[in-house]
C-alpha cells in the first residue's frame, strides 16, 4: 500500500446531504463558518478539520503545500442531485471546471455526459473508457485537430458556434456518416457574475446570434449539408448565475426560435441543450442557484411554450461543471510571511495565481481559514497574498484572521474545486499543485505535484 492511500484517521464519515444549491446562509453549519466547506467536513481537536475523514493538516504534511484536496462522495452527491432533480433530461458535466481520469470516471459511474472544449480533454477522457457518444464537443474556434478527434472518436455532439465551422466539419465527415450537432444560439440574455463570464449577449465572442439573423442563417447551412444532422439547439447564457430567470427566458426564446424553424423548414428540432453557469456559494451568506428549482421553472416553461407554439418537447440539456466540483474541492496551503505595511496586514502563502487566477480575472472572493491549531487571539483583518511577482497576486482581500497567524501556519480555502487547477500556469516556473481525493478516511493523488524536473523537460533548446 502506498503512502498515498493509507487511512490517515478513522471517523464518521457523512450524513445527509443538503438540499443541493440551497442558500449557504440556511446551513445550520454557518456558526463553525463551513457551510461553504464539502459536507463531509468536521472541526476537530487543536484548531484542525477534516474532509472526507481525512485530517487537512496531515495531508499538508504528507502531500505538501499548495495541495487540491477533493472530496469524492460530494462530487457524486452532486451527480445525483441533478440527476434525481431532472431525470428525464441528459447532464452533461462541463469538464472545463476540472477534469482529470479519476473525475470522468466517477461522472459516467454517476450516469453523466462530458462537455469537451478540445482535442486534448476528449483524449483523456476517452482513456477512462468514456462512451464518446455521451460526449459534446465546444468551441468557439475548433482546431482541426480538434474536429478531426471529435469525428475519428466518434463523439455524440458537436456544438457548431460559426458560419465557417460548418463548412470545415462538413468536409471531413467521413462519407457515408452523418455527425449530429447543435448549433449555439445568443439568446440575448445579460446573466452571469462578472462581465467576462457573460456569454448570451451580442458582444462577446460565443454564439450565433438571433437578433442579427445569423443564428438561422447558420441552421440552413447546416440542414444543405448531407454529412451533418441538426438535432437541436444550445445557448450558454453565462457563469455564476444564481437566479433562475435569466434561464426561463433563455428557454422562452429558443422554443420560439424552434417554432421558426419548424414553419421555415417543417422540421421540428428534438434537442434543447441551455448549458450550465449555476452559481455556487464561495462564502457564507453568499446564494448558489437552486437546482431543484431551476429544474420546476424551466421544465413548465419548456412544456408551456412548446404547448403554445404546437412543438414537440424536446429533450432536455444541461451542462453544469464548477456546481459538480467547485464546492468539492479545499485548497490548503501553507503561510511564508506576515506583513504589517501602515495600516494593511498582508499574509503571503506559498501558491498564489498560479494556482488559482480567478480573484485577478473575475475578482472572487474567498473564505480562507486557519487549520491545524487553536488560536484565541482576536480576529484581524488581513490580505491573503501570493508568491508571484504581481501586484495583483491577491488571493482573499480583506478577511478576518486571527490576529496571531504567522509563518507555518496553514490556511484552508473551500470551493476551491473549480477553475483552479484548469486554468493554473506555470508562472514564476512555481509547478502546479497536485489533487488529492479524500473518501472514508482515505486520501489518494489524482494529479502529482508538477515537478522542476517536468519543467525542465519541456525546455529543449538554446
Amino acid at each position: 500500500m502506498s503512502i498515498q492511500d493509507v487511512p490517515l484517521r478513522e471517523l464518521p464519515f457523512r450524513e445527509l446531504p443538503r438540499p443541493l444549491g440551497t442558500a449557504a446562509r440556511a446551513d445550520d453549519r454557518d456558526a463553525d463558518g463551513l457551510s461553504v466547506w464539502p459536507r463531509s467536513t468536521r472541526p476537530e481537536p487543536h484548531g484542525d478539520v477534516s474532509v472526507g475523514g481525512v485530517s487537512l493538516a496531515e495531508a499538508a504534511d504528507r502531500f505538501g503545500t499548495p495541495v487540491y484536496v477533493l472530496d469524492e462522495q460530494e462530487v457524486r452527491e452532486r451527480c445525483r442531485a441533478y440527476r434525481t432533480a431532472l431525470p428525464e433530461a441528459d447532464i452533461v458535466y462541463a469538464a472545463k471546471a476540472f477534469l482529470s481520469r479519476a473525475m470522468a470516471h466517477w461522472v459516467q459511474e454517476e450516469g453523466l455526459g462530458l462537455d469537451v472544449c478540445s482535442a486534448g480533454e476528449l483524449a483523456l477522457a476517452v482513456t477512462t473508457g468514456f462512451p464518446p457518444e455521451k460526449i459534446v464537443l465546444h468551441g468557439n474556434a475548433k482546431s482541426p485537430e480538434d474536429l478531426h478527434a471529435a469525428l475519428r472518436l466518434g463523439v455524440g455532439r458537436i456544438v457548431v458556434d460559426s458560419t465557417s465551422e460548418i463548412a470545415r466539419l462538413a468536409a471531413i465527415t467521413p462519407a457515408g456518416s452523418r455527425q449530429k450537432v447543435l448549433v449555439r444560439v445568443v439568446p440575448g440574455i445579460a446573466a452571469g457574475g462578472h462581465v467576462k463570464v457573460r456569454t448570451g449577449t451580442d458582444d462577446q465572442k460565443f454564439g450565433l446570434s438571433i437578433t442579427d439573423g445569423s443564428a438561422q442563417h447558420a441552421v440552413t447551412r447546416i440542414l444543405d449539408q448531407p454529412h451533418l444532422e441538426l438535432v437541436g439547439l444550445h445557448c450558454h447564457i453565462g457563469s455564476q448565475i444564481a437566479s433562475v430567470k435569466p434561464y426561463v427566458a433563455a428557454v422562452r426564446r429558443m422554443v420560439g426560435l424552434m417554432a421558426r424553424i419548424r414553419d421555415q423548414h417543417g422540421i421540428a428540432l428534438p434537442q434543447l441543450d441551455i448549458g450550465g453557469g449555476h452559481a455556487i456559494a464561495y462564502r457564507p451568506g453568499e446564494e448558489s442557484l437552486s437546482i431543484g428549482v431551476l429544474a420546476g421553472r424551466v421544465r413548465a416553461e419548456l412544456e408551456d411554450g412548446c404547448a403554445r407554439a404546437g412543438l414537440p418537447v424536446p429533450r432536455l440539456t444541461l451542462e453544469p461543471g464548477r456546481a459538480i466540483v467547485g464546492p468539492a474541492g479545499v485548497a490548503v496551503y501553507r503561510v511564508l510571511a506576515v506583513k504589517r505595511t501602515g495600516e494593511h496586514t498582508f499574509v503571503a502563502v506559498d501558491g498564489g495565481m498560479s494556482d488559482n487566477p480567478r480573484p485577478a480575472l473575475y475578482g472572487v472572493r474567498y473564505a480562507p481559514r486557519l487549520i491545524g491549531r487553536a488560536s484565541g487571539a482576536p480576529p484581524r483583518l488581513v490580505t491573503v497574498v501570493g508568491r508571484h511577482c504581481e501586484a495583483g497576486d491577491v488571493l482573499a482581500d480583506e478577511v478576518a484572521l486571527p490576529g496571531d497567524v504567522h509563518p507555518g501556519d496553514l490556511l484552508a480555502v473551500p470551493a476551491a474545486g473549480a477553475y483552479h487547477l484548469s486554468m493554473a500556469s506555470g508562472y514564476n516556473l512555481v509547478g502546479r499543485p497536485p489533487v488529492v481525493a479524500v473518501a472514508d478516511g482515505i486520501a489518494r493523488v489524482l494529479v502529482r505535484r508538477e515537478s522542476l524536473d517536468d519543467m525542465n523537460r519541456r525546455d529543449v533548446g538554446l
